[in-house]
């Protein structure tokens, strides 16, 4: 056995790897999540349908190209683990997992064979040096290894730091986040089919917000995707 099989192996003694998703041990052939749960994670299908529930809660308020979230999110589920995996523990390897799932959904559907960049939803430079990182472009790059298109992280930003949007109602978060976000650098993305990314979707607030400063960019067409939907 080589050197760096024992190292990785005493290490592994110490500090086991455990799935995101439930918390058992991985076994040797496991990354990030374990087979069982990787089988058992609910899909909704959305990237197949232009029409589905989530496209349609933004009936009457904006239009999107398409809508579509890979997983269905309850609470307590594995989902909801992932997700708090990423954005409160620090596991980046959570939202990588979800980006490359969200990826392979979206290999061969024709609503999304036309994207020219993944834009993720902003956090507040204050929020993502309190965290580490942003969630949403760590979901992106998972995206980017199965699905392959740039990012551009540098057109949408958030130039309002806000309060969370957890246990608000669908007007206050609204009110929370209508004037939050701003654009630079539009040029990029004149003329341009973005995909823009967020963790979960709810009441959908915040991806209207971002999309309607997007669209004051000549040209430009707005699809959304989310790892997970609270609306089913």
């Amino acid at each position: 056995m080589r050197y760096t099989e024992v190292f990785h192996s005493m290490l592994s003694l110490l500090y086991p790897e455990v799935c995101a998703a439930c918390g058992t041990g991985l076994m040797r052939n496991e990354k990030t999540v374990c087979l069982s749960c990787r089988h058992l994670l609910p899909k909704t299908g959305y990237e197949e349908q232009l029409d589905n529930p989530l496209a349609r809660i933004f009936w009457g308020r904006i239009h999107f190209e398409a809508v579509a979230a890979t997983f269905f999110f309850s609470k307590q589920g594995k989902i909801q683990h992932l997700v708090h995996e990423l954005k409160y523990k620090r596991n980046r390897h959570a939202g990588i997992f979800l980006g490359e799932q969200m990826g392979e959904c979206f290999q061969n559907e024709p609503l999304f064979q036309q994207i020219d960049y993944l834009v993720p939803v902003p956090l507040h430079p204050k929020r993502q040096h309190q965290r580490g990182y942003n969630q949403s472009e760590v979901i992106a790059q998972g995206i980017r290894n199965t699905f392959p298109v740039p990012i551009a992280a540098d057109v949408l930003y958030r130039a309002v730091a806000t309060t969370t949007q957890t246990r608000k109602s669908r007007q206050a978060r609204w009110e929370n986040v209508k004037h939050i976000f701003a654009i630079k650098n539009e040029e990029k993305l004149i003329g341009k089919h973005i995909l823009l990314l967020d963790d979960v979707i709810t009441t959908g607030s915040t991806l209207e917000a971002c999309g309607q400063v997007l669209k004051q960019i000549p040209d430009i067409k707005v699809s959304v995707a989310t790892a997970a939907c609270a609306v089913s």
